[in-house]
């Protein structure tokens, strides 16, 4: 019995992966085709989104066979539990690639205006944030939850910065507006990415500690500070016993 829910377990965990592939593509090409205006490759993320809604609705359907054909307790059901809320998770952040993807084809149709850098440093973190969500995952590693965590304040404040340089060249260029709005909208979904992605990580810690971590992050922004200074230090050590330096 306890050989054959591993073997569903692990089976999971493999689908759950080629959904996270899928899923983290489908950014990198909606990022990629805003960047561009590339209308063609923003349709190639359109057209991806039914693969990923099988995908998740067949996660889904196996998590629930697991759970009625094994009844798994403890570490177990935790880990079922969480691939559940992580398989929607991976499926809505595919559903706002196709949002992105969609603002890409309208930039793509309007003159070209000039995008805020923070716009692409805020969809380079918000991925970082995904693929160390997703990293945690199958690493079942804690602390890299809790440093997602930590990272989705970084992305708030980003997206205050690009709302505010919109604003001004609103102001500044009004024939723009067009064009304008429509990069605030893809900033709203970057912001709400980065939210996902921390969901995904809260998913983590909750199937690792069986702690539910929503609105506990002031407690775990100090854990993984903590972490982040170990990591620092590790590696200034590995350096200065690399290059033959005194500590």
């Amino acid at each position: 019995m306890a050989s054959h829910l591993q073997r569903e377990i692990d089976k999971l965990k493999r689908k759950l992966l080629a959904l996270s592939a899928v899923v983290e593509e489908s950014l990198r090409q909606a990022f990629t085709a805003v960047e561009r205006r590339d209308a063609t490759l923003a349709s190639e993320v359109i057209e991806r989104d039914h693969e990923i809604d099988e995908i998740e609705v067949d996660v889904e359907e196996d998590c629930l066979k697991v759970l009625a054909l094994y009844q798994p307790v403890a570490r177990d059901l935790r880990f079922i539990i969480a691939v559940v809320k992580i398989d929607n998770e991976l499926e809505r952040i595919g559903d706002m690639a196709v949002n992105i993807a969609e603002r890409a084809q309208q930039l793509a149709a309007l003159p070209a205006t000039p995008i805020p850098s923070e716009l692409f440093v805020m969809a380079e973190k918000t991925q970082a944030m995904l693929e160390r969500a997703l990293d945690a995952l199958v690493k079942s590693d804690t602390t890299l939850a809790k440093l997602v965590l930590v990272a989705d304040d970084e992305v708030d404040d980003l997206y205050v910065d690009v709302i505010e340089r919109l604003k001004d060249g609103i102001r500044r260029t009004p024939e723009a507006l067009d064009a304008l709005v429509t990069v605030f909208a893809v900033a709203r979904y970057l912001e709400r990415l980065a939210d996902h992605a921390t969901n995904v990580a809260e998913d983590v810690i909750y199937m690792n500690e069986g702690e539910i971590a929503r609105h506990k992050k002031g407690i775990f922004e100090f854990d993984a500070a903590a972490a982040q200074g170990r990591d620092a230090a590790a590696t200034g050590q590995a350096q200065d016993s690399a290059t033959g330096e005194p500590h």
